[in-house]
């Protein structure tokens, strides 16, 4: 199966739509998935990502131990070795298929810097009032 890195440009942000949750292995047992490698527990966690002027919504699975302390719904993350994978399978004589998203970890990220309001305009009164005021007091 083909395994696709993503590039996370420093412009994209991530913001989370829920904190981690377990994710279920079996829906019908209640079976938790595990890393097949680590024995690890695996969390899927919900993302908005935006970049370019588009947002699109990413279900990304994280391992246990690349969840961030603080990880809840509407923080700001940065995910690390973003992977794809593009999947599709029979299921009751339909086709399903999507892409499945994998991180080793997800790190907290400071939110973007706002930019300053900016000033409103003086309105002509205004000025001339200031104007005004600067001529009596010379």
């Amino acid at each position: 199966m083909a395994r696709i890195p993503v590039l996370v440009k420093q412009t994209d942000n991530y913001i989370t739509g829920t904190g981690g949750t377990p994710k279920i292995k079996n829906p019908q047992t209640g079976e938790i998935a595990t890393d097949r490698d680590t024995g690890e527990i695996l969390y899927t966690v919900t993302v908005m990502q935006m970049s370019d002027g588009r947002a699109e919504v990413l279900k990304i699975t994280v391992p246990q131990s690349g969840l961030p302390v603080g990880l809840a719904a509407g923080v700001m993350v940065r995910p690390v070795d973003l992977i794809a994978t593009p999947w599709a399978r029979i299921f009751n004589g339909s086709l399903s298929d999507g892409v499945a998203y994998r991180v080793t970890r997800l790190e907290l990220a400071p939110a973007p810097a706002m930019a300053a309001p900016a000033a409103p305009a003086a309105t002509v009164s205004e000025s001339a009032d200031s104007a005004a005021a600067i001529k009596k007091a010379a």
